[in-house]
């Protein structure tokens, strides 16, 4: 049966009824097929997931998975529900539709939206990664992904892989800054050089990778960012308590 046969879950939000960019725009930018308005609202509910690493900073591993877990569960059921469930769909798409992607209301392919994958990042990087490496490489995901995708909706002109070259730059330095801030475990000034290889391994995959950046990114950084610990830092503990952000 079709989707749109009777019994059916609704259609979402016909994406191509909202005003988004079009052109030489949306072939650069990829994924820029909300408006500008619209992306900064995005935006600015991504930046509330700043918090996991916060927190996180100060909690054990054990705890953050208590806390991120049934959160993560309770997106990841309605995230579904809306697919196949017509009271969820029409609540979920009258509430968030206008802030969906294209990709993110294809009925044929069902993809989670952003902030589901967020949630399965951050738990996946708890379970995976030391401590250390899942702050630093969630609080790059959350502050230059962000900043990419601004700067680059505004400003992008050239291409750099998938995005653009001024998207990756903003991305590169807001990352920078990240690691300037983010806790280190005391290792002395290597550690920020590792950082900084870091966040351009991250600025590559967000620029070049075809998977979510919500889940790529985290993963990139985190895999670049552990692997450079053990090859020039090995045996520095970056899993124990982190009392203080920033040193």
């Amino acid at each position: 049966m079709s989707h749109g046969s009777i019994g059916s879950t609704p259609a979402p939000p016909d994406p191509a009824s909202s005003p988004e960019p079009s052109g030489a725009e949306a072939d650069l930018h990829g994924a820029a097929t909300i408006d500008y308005r619209s992306e900064l609202i995005r935006k600015a509910i991504h930046l509330c997931s700043l918090s996991i690493p916060v927190i996180y900073t100060f909690i054990t591993k054990e705890t953050a998975l208590m806390l991120l877990v049934p959160v993560t569960t309770g997106f990841l059921v309605v995230d579904l529900a809306r697919y196949y469930l017509p009271p969820v769909s029409r609540l979920f798409y009258a509430v968030f539709g206008w802030l969906l992607r294209k990709h993110e209301q294809d009925e044929k392919v069902r993809r989670l939206n952003g902030a589901t994958n967020v949630l399965l990042s951050a738990v996946l990087c708890v379970l995976v990664f030391p401590k250390l490496v899942t702050i630093t490489a969630f609080a790059i995901l959350i502050i230059s992904d962000s900043t990419s995708a601004l700067v680059g909706r505004r400003f992008g002109t050239r291409r750099f892989f998938r995005k653009s070259l001024e998207g990756a730059m903003a991305f590169f330095v807001s990352a920078v800054i990240v690691v300037l801030a983010s806790p280190k475990a005391g290792a002395g000034p290597v550690e920020y050089l590792l950082g900084f290889v870091a966040a351009a391994a991250g600025t590559i995959v967000e620029s070049a990778s075809t998977i979510d950046d919500n889940i790529a990114v985290p993963v990139g950084v985190g895999i670049a960012l552990w692997a450079l610990y053990a090859l020039f830092l090995p045996g520095v503990d970056l899993s124990g308590p982190v009392a203080i952000w920033g040193t």
